[in-house]
C-alpha cells in the first residue's frame, strides 16, 4: 500500500514533456515519409520570421513560468507534490504558461522547418494535454490548496484566456 506522501502528487496520465516531444518527432517522421508541403508555399522570409517571433515567444513563457515555479519553491515535475501555489507572475495571466508556452515554441518549429504535420498534431496533443494532464493537476491543486486555488481559478485563465 502506497504511504500518503507518494499520494501527494498530480494524477497525471503522461509525463508532460512526452507530448511535445512526441508531437515534434511524429510530425517530423510524417513529414519526411509523406511531405504535405503547405508551409513550403509561404514566402520563407515571413515564413521563418513568423515562426521565429512564435517560436521565442513560446520559449519566453515557458522558461518565465519555469522561474516563476523555481521562484515558489515548488516542484516542477508533476511526479513530485506540490510545495506552494505560485499565482503572481505569468501564473497572474496563465494558470498554464509552460503548457501554452510548449505548444507556441512547437507552432514555431513547425513554420521554421516546415513541419506541415506539426500543424495537424497540435491540435489532438493539446487536447491530450488538456484531458490527460492539466484537468488532473487542477483537481490535484483544489484538493491541495482548497478555496485559494478556487479563487484563483476565478481570476486567472488557463490558457490566457477563456476559464
Amino acid at each position: 500500500m502506497a504511504d500518503a506522501a507518494s499520494l501527494d502528487r498530480p494524477d497525471v496520465i503522461v509525463f508532460p514533456p512526452a507530448i511535445p516531444l512526441a508531437t515534434l518527432a511524429t510530425s517530423a517522421v510524417l513529414q519526411w515519409f509523406a511531405p504535405i508541403g503547405l508551409i513550403a508555399h509561404m514566402d520563407a522570409l515571413w515564413r521563418i520570421a513568423i515562426g521565429t517571433i512564435v517560436l521565442v515567444s513560446g520559449l519566453v513563457t515557458a522558461s518565465a513560468g519555469r522561474r516563476a515555479l523555481l521562484r515558489g519553491k515548488t516542484n516542477i515535475n508533476p511526479s513530485l507534490p506540490t510545495t506552494g501555489l505560485v499565482i503572481d507572475g505569468i501564473f497572474g495571466y496563465s494558470r498554464n504558461p509552460l503548457y501554452v508556452g510548449g505548444s507556441l515554441a512547437l507552432c514555431g518549429i513547425a513554420l521554421l522547418f516546415d513541419l506541415d504535420w506539426m500543424l495537424f498534431l497540435i491540435l489532438p496533443a493539446c487536447i491530450l494535454l488538456h484531458f490527460a494532464v492539466v484537468l488532473r493537476e487542477e483537481r490535484y491543486l483544489e484538493q491541495k490548496f482548497g478555496d485559494v486555488y478556487r479563487r484563483y481559478k476565478l481570476r486567472v485563465p488557463r490558457y490566457f484566456f477563456g476559464n
